[in-house]
């Protein structure tokens, strides 16, 4: 007989797996809403794909940096706690887009961005693995994929508000016409361009607040919170010395590099391709940001559909698979010039739809309560999504290589990380075979 997923010694955690579970869909908008915005802040600052590309640097930089740190705070206290430190932080990252407006300068969204990321990094240090604690261990990994099925859904809201209520709404012009403008009429462009940018993030911060305030007065379980020593140095070298948590973060580092990378420069991508069919630039850029929902739709309905294989099929070998097809896939996204390489593209999230939550819960089985220091490991290596777009950024940005436009050969760089979780998922496979064997 199956076991629950939600319930452990006689107690359920229904309501708390929904708070927490929609803390998953709120951190999905924030990243999703902001992929687009490397190729906005490049049209509204007439810069490089490059200097756009530091939106995903002082975005993924913020997880990077809070991850111990909050790790170290949810020891000492709780994993509520650390929910409330990251949602707060979050509401106030995205409210400070309002007086970075006022600057008129790139580099204070940058800072809003960076407060807003270590917000987010409280709430996934947080939120993993108080899932996980939410039954048995046997259960952890199906838990943990259930709770990450609704991450998507706020990333489709996400994608949806970036496109309705600021690609579209953003000044016409295209790239070619706003280097042509004086400084009175880029100052005036620029100004309206900024205020369609920040109102969903002052929305979305007011939202916020008010799931803060939820949580804050909901009595929430302790799980997981009886150890509150700090052995920062001794718990390092004991959870590295694990080979499947050591190789989980490598692996999750590449993972989050290829879902940034594919689902940032779509745009930068399908662009070209719909202009050659006679589309305005940002007739094809909006195109192009549908795709990318079509995308997150097939992301988000594949995540359910490997989460009932997971059932049937070993963890490491599914992602084995996955990763095998994605690389075959991102093969079609560099050598077609055309619109079936964007279909390739799109393709991609359905293979990467298992990858986080099952790289997360293969990483972290049997840590116990050193699970809390786990996570910010692997949250770190969320550092992925800031050094490798602005790799890829930096090649776009040749325009051409080898005799081929530069933004398929950019996608070498997916294709390599494919490569690494493919093996990351193999060595997985023989461990839990050798396991049954011992």
């Amino acid at each position: 007989m199956k076991q629950p997923i939600l319930s452990k010694d006689g107690v359920s955690y229904i309501v708390p797996f929904i708070l927490i579970t929609s803390c998953f869909a709120l951190w999905g908008f924030a990243n999703d809403i902001t992929n687009p915005m490397v190729k906005a802040f490049s049209k509204i600052f007439r810069m490089s794909a490059t200097d756009g590309a530091l939106v995903q640097v002082a975005f993924y930089g913020g997880y990077f940096a809070m991850a111990f740190p909050a790790a170290m705070f949810i020891r000492r206290y709780s994993y509520k706690a650390g929910v409330l430190v990251g949602l707060g932080l979050y509401a106030l990252g995205a409210l400070l887009f309002y007086p970075a407006k006022m600057t008129g300068e790139y580099y204070p969204f940058l800072a809003a961005y960076f407060i807003l990321t270590c917000g987010l990094s409280f709430l996934e240090t947080s939120s993993n693995p108080y899932i996980l604690s939410m039954g048995t261990e046997e259960t952890a990994t199906r838990r943990l994929n259930l709770a990450q099925s609704f991450n998507p859904m706020g990333s489709l809201l996400g994608m949806f508000v970036a496109m309705n209520f600021i690609q579209a709404k953003l000044n016409p012009l295209d790239t070619a016409a706003r280097a042509q403008l004086d400084d009175a009429q880029f100052a005036a462009v620029k100004e309206s361009d900024l205020s369609v940018l920040i109102a969903p993030y002052l929305a979305i911060g007011i939202v916020i607040f008010a799931m803060f305030m939820l949580i804050l007065i909901k009595k929430m379980p302790h799980n997981g919170d009886k150890n509150h020593d700090i052995n920062f140095v001794p718990t390092l070298r004991r959870i590295f010395s694990l080979p499947h948590y050591r190789e989980g973060v490598i692996a999750q580092f590449f993972y989050v590099g290829v879902q940034i990378m594919c689902w940032t420069f779509i745009i930068q991508y399908g662009t070209p391709i719909l202009m050659a069919e006679g589309m305005t630039e940002q007739a094809a850029e909006v195109m192009s940001q549908q795709y990318n929902i079509i995308a997150m739709v097939i992301f988000c309905c594949s995540r359910f559909i490997c989460t009932f294989l997971l059932r049937y099929i070993n963890t490491g070998q599914l992602l084995m698979i996955l990763a095998i097809a994605g690389g075959a896939l991102v093969c079609g996204v560099i050598f077609m010039h055309n619109i079936y390489g964007l279909y390739c593209l799109v393709g991609v999230s359905a293979c990467m739809s298992l990858m986080f939550p099952t790289i997360y819960g293969i990483a972290l089985t049997g840590l116990g309560d050193d699970a809390k220091f786990g996570a910010a490991g692997l949250i770190m290596s969320i550092l992925g999504g800031s050094v490798l777009p602005p790799l890829q950024a930096s090649i776009i940005d040749r325009g051409e290589l080898f005799g081929m436009p530069a933004v398929n050969v950019s996608f070498v760089l997916p294709f390599i990380c494919f490569v690494v979780i493919a093996i990351y998922g193999q060595r997985t496979y023989m461990r839990s075979k050798n396991k049954l064997k011992g």
